[in-house]
């Protein structure tokens, strides 16, 4: 059901609140559909960017805070490092359920199929909560030996194990919370989506230092704050969708599996979640190849890298974030030169912000390592790893819209491959290959070569989608 109101009679357009006469409404009549998409893009994209930002927040403010801990420094930083392959996962299955889920949810609000929009809605809340229970029983099983076997030290197992059990804890938090915030976008509310981020990286950052250093907490503090905030974040998100902001209400009475529309928001969500996991997969060959050429120090490095990393490029999700409904909405609605349109502005906008962080890296790479923490040595590693990973970042913009344009249109399996790309095809097989031949030099080099290669790959496949969108567009 999308209202107390009879489906028949009325439902509510993706952006305005007032009513519409289903006996005369089409998908063209509603926003996504006909208003300029400069302003479109503009009005779902920036609360996704400010929004992500803010979130960007949970890993970076607690490698801060805990970098600059007396007690902690170097080591928790390198204690969240090696745990944070396994938080992607949980980032994975959010994304699975969320990204698969809001575009399946899109694409039927552009065929104006409503009923089968809410039905989206309710199989990925089963799908998210039933998966974070999951991960909660098997995490809190086994995670001495995960570490251990994601290059823990046993200097650092101590850091890291003390802050990923807590985090396992709020498993259903975290991945609930953000696989229905894109569920909160595609409905049509992207303000309201950003302020559940604002909500959950606020509380962690509030609590962050009281727990961190007012009740002297170090790991289990930083841990405990974010699994707190997450907690705030999956209420916000269930209570919109149960109360009356939704356009698509969430009727907890009519939740039924359905295993077709399960298989198909996972089939759609394959692209995203792979990536998430190659990242894993990317973290953990990652650190074990820097005990391996760097000891810990090397990771602690990269810990920052990574932090600063995850900064620069969560605008670009942000972007990316807000041109999915657009494109999805408008495929379904077979407005293809609007969903064109939408893949261009929103490739022209990434690539600039890139470019704008990419600029700071380049004039002060030395104070944003500093940030993290000042000992002599991790700062003159850790600038000079910035410096060398991000050598062809401004390329990877581009190859984030482009690759999701396919996973936004239902092709599931090219975005697939794009997005694998760069972290799969070439930057894992290039760290192990040039860490042989040149050590810590050779892992740090291998990122550019990586982004030049996968940049030349997803280039053919997105000019040649672009320009054969009709043909192309599979039936979904």
């Amino acid at each position: 059901m999308l209202t107390s109101l009879p489906p028949s009679t009325r439902c509510y357009s993706a952006l305005k609140k007032e009513p519409i006469d289903m006996n005369v409404a089409t998908p063209a009549q509603n926003p996504l559909g006909i208003e300029p998409i400069p302003r479109l893009l503009w009005r779902f994209s920036l609360p996704a960017i400010v929004g992500m930002m803010v979130n960007a927040l949970y890993n970076v403010v607690d490698r801060i805070y805990i970098g600059n801990a007396p007690n902690l420094g170097a080591n928790g930083i390198a204690g969240i490092t090696i745990s944070f392959p396994i938080m992607i996962i949980l980032l994975a299955m959010g994304v699975l359920y969320g990204i698969g889920g809001a575009t399946l949810f899109s694409i039927r609000l552009g065929q104006g199929k409503e009923e089968e929009a809410a039905a989206v809605l309710q199989n990925a809340v089963i799908l998210l909560i039933g998966t974070g229970i999951v991960i909660v029983i098997l995490g809190m099983l086994f995670v001495g030996p995960l570490l251990r076997a994601f290059g823990a030290s046993e200097q650092i197992l101590p850091y890291a194990k003390s802050y990923l059990r807590i985090i396992l804890m709020g498993s259903v938090f975290a991945i609930t919370s953000m696989g229905m915030n894109h569920f909160i976008r595609a409905d049509g509310s992207p303000k309201i989506a950003m302020l559940s981020m604002f909500l959950g990286a606020g509380t962690n950052i509030i609590l962050d230092p009281i727990f961190i250093f007012g009740f002297g907490w170090g790991m289990e503090g930083a841990a405990l704050a974010t699994i707190i905030s997450q907690f705030f974040s999956f209420i916000w998100v269930l209570s919109y969708f149960l109360g009356k902001r939704s356009r698509v209400r969430l009727r907890l009475k009519a939740i039924r599996p359905q295993w077709s529309v399960m298989k198909m928001i996972m089939s759609l969500g394959i692209p995203p979640f792979s990536m998430q996991l190659v990242s894993s997969l990317l973290n953990v060959i990652l650190n074990k190849t820097l005990m391996a050429h760097g000891g810990d120090l090397g990771i602690s490095a990269m810990g920052i890298v990574n932090s600063l990393q995850t900064l620069l490029l969560m605008p670009v999700i942000g972007i990316n974030q807000g041109t999915q409904p657009l494109i999805s909405f408008n495929f379904g609605a077979k407005k293809y030169d609007r969903v064109r349109e939408a893949s261009r502005l929103a490739i022209i906008f990434s690539t600039a912000v890139v470019l704008v962080g990419w600029i700071a890296t380049r004039l002060w790479p030395q104070a944003m390592v500093g940030l993290f923490n000042r000992e002599p040595a991790l700062l003159e590693l850790g600038t000079y790893a910035l410096t060398t990973w991000f050598l062809l970042t401004p390329l990877i913009g581009f190859q984030i819209i482009a690759g999701s344009f396919f996973q936004a249109i239902g092709r599931s399996k090219t975005s697939l491959l794009l997005i694998l790309s760069r972290q799969g095809l070439f930057l894992i097989p290039a760290i192990l290959i040039f860490a042989n031949a040149f050590g810590l030099q050779g892992i740090l080099w291998a990122a550019p070569v990586s982004d030049g290669l996968s940049f030349l790959i997803t280039s053919s496949f997105f000019i040649w989608g672009y320009k054969n969108l009709e043909k192309i567009a599979p039936k979904i």
